[in-house]
């Protein structure tokens, strides 16, 4: 008798093209990183040519004792080496270097799966810039810069994708009885007044805007 296993399957991807590098100055929650700062984020995706680091890592204590000759350890203080991420440069644009001067202070957020609201793949490492400098070459390759930046506080990791805010229409509150203005005028105006609704019939006195 023959048995048949199910192989669990899974949604693999290269990182290149799918996970997002965005630079924040301030977050007011950086556990909850908001829709609105991510949005209002300075992407660094596209010019990023290399990343290094970006992980939290921890500094075991050995725990050796006379019962056995294994050297046994326990979990120590966590830690986070120095990380960089290196650029293109622009020969004519500055953009990156502006929001990364040395000395620099803010969060590098990356968007492991890409920007998926409600997944929980969203890394948040505190950091300031502790060095820029360019990098020369005479090969036959792109002009680089790198950027080294110190890790000045515990990471957030794994931390939800913001749902996406949706915007009513325009038109969606004209049920609840406000007028709304959507065309321009030539200048003249109607003033509608209703005498009364409790009849069949409503009263209405119509003035035009030169009559006062």
């Amino acid at each position: 008798m023959s048995t048949s296993t199910k192989k669990n399957t899974q949604t693999r991807f290269l990182r290149r093209g799918i996970s997002k590098i965005l630079w924040v100055p301030d977050l007011g929650d950086p556990k909850y990183p908001s829709r609105r700062e991510i949005n209002k984020a300075f992407n660094l995706t596209d010019a990023v040519s290399d990343i290094e680091g970006w992980a939290l890592e921890n500094d075991p204590i050995e725990t050796p004792d006379m019962g056995s000759t294994f050297n046994s350890s326990i979990p120590g203080n966590d830690k986070a080496e120095n990380s960089s991420l290196t650029f293109y440069e622009d020969r004519y644009s500055d953009a990156i270097e502006q929001q990364l001067p040395k000395g620099a202070k803010g969060y590098v957020v990356l968007l492991r799966k890409g920007d998926i609201p409600g997944s929980r793949s969203v890394d948040v490492f505190p950091v300031q810039v502790a060095t820029r400098a360019a990098t020369y070459s005479t090969g036959n390759e792109a002009a680089k810069f790198q950027v080294t930046f110190t890790i000045t506080d515990e990471p957030s990791l794994d931390r939800p994708v913001p749902q996406v805010q949706h915007r009513p229409l325009p038109d969606e509150d004209c049920d609840t009885g406000h007028d709304h203005d959507h065309g321009d005028h030539d200048g003249d105006h109607v003033d509608v007044k209703v005498v009364s609704t409790t009849k069949t019939e409503a009263t209405v006195h119509e003035h035009d805007a030169d009559e006062g």
